[in-house]
């Protein structure tokens, strides 16, 4: 990023705010007057149904915008919950404009993330739709493990988990008895890991070849 971006950013930017794991960042249906940069921990976006089924969207991680539906439209359509405590940067939403007019690139660079959101949606919808359970697991492990890497955070192949199998039977469309007998049976296979909220991959090739993962082809996403 250029200096006067880095300017541009330091002087959009408000401040800083803390949740703990739990707590709701955005609420669906609430408007919301800032735009969030995930700094530090895990998020979700998730939508409740009425009789409350929950559907999680996606996993966001450091780097990932949070609120960027509330700058586009009256209200958010999902909820966005810390799935461990969480340090967010804080911007105004109603400077987001500015970003565009003054630094094009920088709003390129937002325009990026939006369509990645949307490719990683678009990975879900894949998954829950044609994707066996093994699979479903696989995939969503290989791909964390893939966005986890480039920010640094995966060790020895290996790296925080703060999913439980409620999150992933939410997230890719199983009950919780199938997630929990699909997950050791992944271990059984010596595949994967899970213990004290981390997971280590045992055998990527076989893991990726079991999901049916061609790799990110994506660029490497911009940070803001």
């Amino acid at each position: 990023m250029a200096d006067k971006e880095v300017d541009f950013v330091s002087g959009f930017k408000v401040g800083e705010k803390l949740y703990r794991a739990g707590t709701d960042i955005v609420e669906e249906g609430l408007a919301d007057h800032h735009i969030y940069t995930l700094y530090k921990g895990w998020a979700c976006r998730y939508h409740m149904m009425e009789d409350g089924r929950r559907q999680i969207l996606s996993v966001l991680l450091p780097g990932d915008l949070i609120g960027l539906q509330s700058a586009m439209f009256t209200e958010p359509e999902h909820s966005v919950s810390a799935l461990t405590n969480v340090t967010l940067c804080v911007f105004e939403r109603n400077r987001f404009f500015e970003l565009y007019e003054k630094q094009p690139s920088l709003g390129f660079d937002v325009t990026w993330i939006a369509a990645h959101e949307e490719a990683l949606v678009d990975d879900n919808l894949l998954t829950v739709g044609r994707r066996s359970a093994a699979e479903r697991i696989a995939y969503l492990l290989v791909s964390l493990h893939d966005r986890l890497e480039p920010l640094g955070l995966v060790v020895d192949d290996s790296f925080d988990f703060p999913l439980t199998q409620y999150h992933i039977s939410d997230a890719l469309g199983l009950s919780l008895v199938h997630t929990n007998k699909t997950l050791k049976k992944l271990m059984q296979r010596q595949l994967i890991a899970i213990s004290d909220r981390r997971v280590r991959i045992g055998d990527q090739l076989q893991l990726r070849e079991l999901a049916k993962y061609e790799g990110n082809k994506r660029r490497p996403r911009p940070l803001i």
